[in-house]
């Protein structure tokens, strides 16, 4: 384990990513790949964070896509966006952006009372101020951000606002857009969800610095803690949206692999809602089936906080979910896709093949009552009830090596388990053990997670872990924990749904 703070987010991020398809794709060998398209929205801009009461401002962000292109400097990395996951503007890169005042990275914000006198001023490390609502603004009516920008590509660039109030963008000094913004949806932690936006076209030179300048008058606010929005950024879609997919499948079938990141949008996966659907936003769908079919050697990444639909999952080469990945999260996917590190997660929910198998669904008070309906039978062990089959089960992944069962053995109330790495490099395995009491006088799950361990080989070695099974993993709650007196059945395996050894262990 590692201390830099940095390569200590590269690594964690590695390691709780989660391999769920590999037919014989990955990992990629850096130096046979000359040209790779990474496709996706969330490849330019990935969420990183799940925001609300814990987000931060790191000090950077690596993109998949600056992770690929560090990560393959001689290889042609092409980045195209494929399907817009929230409509609207994407900030402005924090790398790409100076405070003109102090020449850190991020913008200066300047905030004005009524009369002009300056409330706030301060650099901001995002172009994104989502979280101004806040007793700290006073009397503000008027905010002012200015920016040294510098665009990684040139040629016609949709900049733009978005929030509320009437707005105004100038570029080097002129004004290009003076639009007023009306937002009547609703506002959440300090600001506005889905805030409406305005852009307008300009032309932009690789490399070439332009000067950045927004004021925005704001509305009238009921108190100081009301909601305020200011996102300053681009519109990344240049043409329909059927021509972005029909771009993202031709840059695919040029490129030796191609790399699709789908994911979910703040709107749809945030704190304080539940989503309507599991499935992906947008026409990312579409995309993906798209590009697998342009090129058989695609690798779709997941980024989202939670379970979704992956109607997909069959035609592509490689599923990896990366989750909410942190400030290094480029680095760590390229680092998993070219096999620098294994992808060390196991699924720790259940992904469902279709939404109408998800046991629970419905989450909402009737009549202000929450019914619990499920007992103890909730997550994995719902879908263990209903005998429904998802697509990936709790506890599933994959590696970049293969693994036998060997034996298991219980000494008193500790479970040995001996596996062996019967592939051609070295890696790590999530051994996972379970319980499971037939005949059980007692309401129970059909089994239930009691312990895990990670064992590690180099190849045609063999490992053995020890599980102890802790008192609570037999108990039951029946006005307070109760252990069932009789014989249990311990099962040891890769997942709640592949569980190859067993033996009977005496309750304690």
């Amino acid at each position: 384990m590692v201390a830099d703070g940095p390569a200590f987010a590269r690594e964690v991020a590695a390691a709780g990513t989660v391999l769920v398809r590999n037919e014989g794709e990955l990992p990629w060998d850096a130096s046979a790949l000359r040209s790779v398209a990474v496709i996706g929205h969330n490849a330019l801009a990935a969420r990183t964070q799940g925001g609300g009461s814990a987000h931060v401002e790191p000090e950077r962000v690596v993109s998949p896509l600056d992770g690929l292109r560090a990560a393959l400097p001689d290889a042609d990395v092409r980045w195209m966006l494929g399907a817009v996951v929230q409509p609207g503007i994407e900030p402005l890169p924090l790398g790409a952006l100076t405070d003109p005042v102090t020449g850190e990275p991020g913008i200066r914000l300047v905030c004005r009372d009524a009369a002009g006198a300056v409330v706030l001023d301060e650099n901001r490390r995002t172009a994104n101020l989502s979280r101004l609502g806040s007793a700290r603004l006073g009397a503000t009516t008027t905010l002012e951000v200015t920016a040294r920008y510098v665009p990684a590509s040139g040629g016609t660039t949709r900049l733009g606002v978005a929030g509320a109030g009437t707005a105004e963008l100038s570029v080097d000094g002129a004004v290009v857009l003076a639009t007023t913004l009306v937002h009547d949806g609703e506002e959440f932690g300090g600001g506005l969800v889905a805030p409406p936006s305005a852009t307008v076209p300009v032309e932009l030179a690789a490399g070439t610095p332009v000067d950045l300048r927004v004021t925005v008058e704001l509305p009238p606010r009921e108190n100081a803690d009301s909601g305020v929005t200011l996102v300053v950024g681009a519109d990344l879609a240049t043409a329909d949206a059927d021509t972005e997919i029909e771009r993202a499948a031709a840059a695919a079938r040029a490129a030796d692999v191609a790399v699709v990141v789908v994911g979910t949008s703040a709107e749809v996966e945030r704190e304080g809602a539940d989503r309507a659907s599991l499935a992906l936003p947008g026409r990312q769908d579409d995309l993906v089936r798209a590009v697998a079919a342009a090129n058989p050697r695609t690798v779709v990444v997941v980024n989202a906080g939670a379970p979704v639909l992956l109607p997909w999952r069959s035609e592509v080469a490689a599923v990896l979910l990366t989750w909410f990945g942190g400030q290094e999260y480029g680095h760590a996917l390229a680092d998993v896709l070219l096999g620098l590190v294994e992808p060390g997660g196991r699924l720790p929910t259940t992904w469902p093949a279709t939404e109408a198998d998800v046991p629970v669904l419905a989450t909402a008070p009737v009549e202000g009552r929450v019914a619990y309906d499920e007992g103890v039978h909730v997550g994995y062990r719902a879908w263990l009830r209903t005998g429904a089959e998802p697509a990936y089960p709790f506890g599933h992944g994959l590696g970049y090596t293969t693994w036998s069962f060997d034996h298991l053995a219980v000494d008193g109330h500790d479970v040995t388990v001996s596996v062996a790495n019967t592939g051609t490099r070295p890696g790590k395995h999530v051994v996972q053990v379970y319980l499971s009491r037939p005949g059980s006088a007692v309401d129970r799950p059909a089994r239930w997670l009691a312990g895990f361990a990670v064992a590690e080989a180099g190849p045609g070695e063999k490992a053995t872990v020890t599980v102890p099974l802790r008192r609570r993993a037999f108990e039951h709650w029946d006005g307070g924990w109760r252990t069932e007196p009789g014989t249990f059945t311990v099962h040891a395996g890769t997942s709640v749904a592949d569980l190859p050894l067993r033996a009977d262990v005496a309750s304690p």
